[in-house]
């Protein structure tokens, strides 16, 4: 079978001779050592392969389909990604990592939990915004990623519930947070970039700053997060608070 051709799981099966599985989003292509040139041309050929895939969708689109939008030749995008699951599993790697480490603070970090939670949610929402469409791919075509990817972003995710869970129950018995269930509550959040690829859209009429405000404001609302205001605005849109601010 052709590798514009293979199945997911066939583009998934390791190189033979292989000790051990790359790290998820490593490219290992043909080229033997990167330089600032080639990671420009990588990072060219992950934007446009991100636009595809959120547009066509992952099996309709083929290498080909990309080297075409790129106006290069097939064994260019090969020089650089051994196949499609893996140019896939790397533009989806970098937001993964960045929104599911939203709640990592550093252990010296005293403030009260409640503002570290609201903090946390707009650096979400953030890199969300930021990494459309690459963002929300692993919410649209979950099954095509393969086994080590989904072990590696399992780990992330649970990682990403139990610190989230964790600030939920330091804010609610000093009033700060009023919520149901811990849990559900955590989970409910890490669903926000699943529930921005269905209508967000960066040409919208609103800018990126703005989009983090208001969805952040929803949602410190919606998992009960309280004592809420909002730093005054001005009228430059670009020098507005990026969300809200807690006391």
């Amino acid at each position: 079978m052709s590798r514009t051709g293979s199945s997911a799981a066939d583009l998934a099966a390791p190189r033979a001779g292989r000790s051990r599985a790359p790290a998820p989003g490593t490219a290992t292509g043909r080229q033997a050592f990167a330089t600032a040139g080639t990671d420009e041309k990588r990072e060219r050929i992950m934007a446009v392969a991100a636009r595809l895939f959120f547009e066509h969708g992952y099996a309709s689109t083929t290498i080909a389909l990309i080297a075409r939008e790129l106006g290069v030749t097939k064994p260019f995008v090969y020089y650089y990604f051994r196949d499609k699951l893996e140019l896939f599993e790397a533009i989806s790697w970098r937001p993964t990592v960045e929104c599911l480490t939203a709640m990592d603070f550093d252990p010296a970090d005293t403030r009260p939990a409640h503002l570290k939670l609201a903090e946390g949610l707009e650096k979400l929402i953030r890199a969300t915004v930021a990494h459309h469409p690459a963002a929300t791919l692993p919410y649209r075509e979950p099954q095509v990623y393969g086994a080590g990817y989904r072990k590696a972003a399992k780990r992330l995710a649970d990682g990403f519930y139990a610190k989230t869970a964790s600030l939920l129950e330091q804010a609610r018995p000093a009033g700060r947070a009023d919520f149901a269930d811990a849990k559900v509550t955590a989970l409910a959040v890490a669903g926000i970039p699943g529930f921005l690829y269905a209508w967000y859209r960066p040409a919208g009429r609103f800018g990126q700053d703005e989009i983090v405000a208001q969805l952040t404001r929803i949602v410190v609302r919606a998992v009960g997060l309280r004592r809420l205001s909002r730093r005054p605005r001005t009228s430059s849109p670009a020098a507005r608070s990026p969300g809200p601010e807690m006391r």
